[in-house]
């Protein structure tokens, strides 16, 4: 008996996003190696906690196709990039691997509303939940430099936000706990 309860495209295709998830868990690692390297030591662990919540979402996936009947596949990852040229530069690489994300979120969605797996529509959709929450918290991060003064940063406006950004929760608590009726 055929125990596969997801199409084969789907299959794939959430195989993928695993993968991109494993890819966006590679770079923030690679972006917190480079903020510990340049000192600022809260802001490496921030980003090095950050990776590994990267890391839980392709578990997530991998999770899901297993749970469904299908076998997610292990791809090669290509390497993160260079390394940003400044810390705005690096929150404003963060903010633009989440929109691109959020997007490749969103087309999985369209997959599983045209094929009409309500099942696969229904588990993305704490993705979607996942990625408002990851987008907002890249904008914080953007607008708290902006604020300590950008690329113009006093030393000491600098170190406050290492040290904030050091002991900052991993989660915004936007979306984890949004509902209908608290959105």
């Amino acid at each position: 008996m055929d125990t596969k309860r997801i199409s084969s495209t789907l299959e794939e295709a959430l195989s993928t996003q695993m993968n991109v998830e494993l890819f966006q868990s590679h770079t923030y690692l690679s972006y917190g190696i480079w903020a510990t390297d340049q000192g600022y030591d809260g802001i490496g662990n921030f980003l090095l906690r950050h990776s590994l919540e990267e890391r839980n979402h392709a578990i997530k996936f991998m999770q899901y196709i297993l749970n469904r009947g299908g076998k997610p596949r292990v791809m090669a990852l290509e390497a993160p990039g260079h390394d940003p040229q400044s810390l705005q530069n690096c929150f404003n690489l963060v903010f633009k691997h989440e929109v691109d994300n959020t997007e490749k979120i969103y087309n999985l969605v369209n997959m599983a509303l045209e094929e009409k797996d309500w099942a696969t529509w229904n588990f993305l959709q704490w993705f979607v939940k996942e990625q408002i929450e990851e987008e907002t918290l890249a904008m914080d991060l953007i607008d708290k430099l902006k604020i300590a003064g950008g690329d113009r940063a006093t030393d000491e406006s600098l170190l406050y936000l290492d040290r904030e950004l050091g002991t900052a929760p991993d989660d915004a608590d936007l979306a984890r706990n949004a509902t209908s009726e608290n959105p």
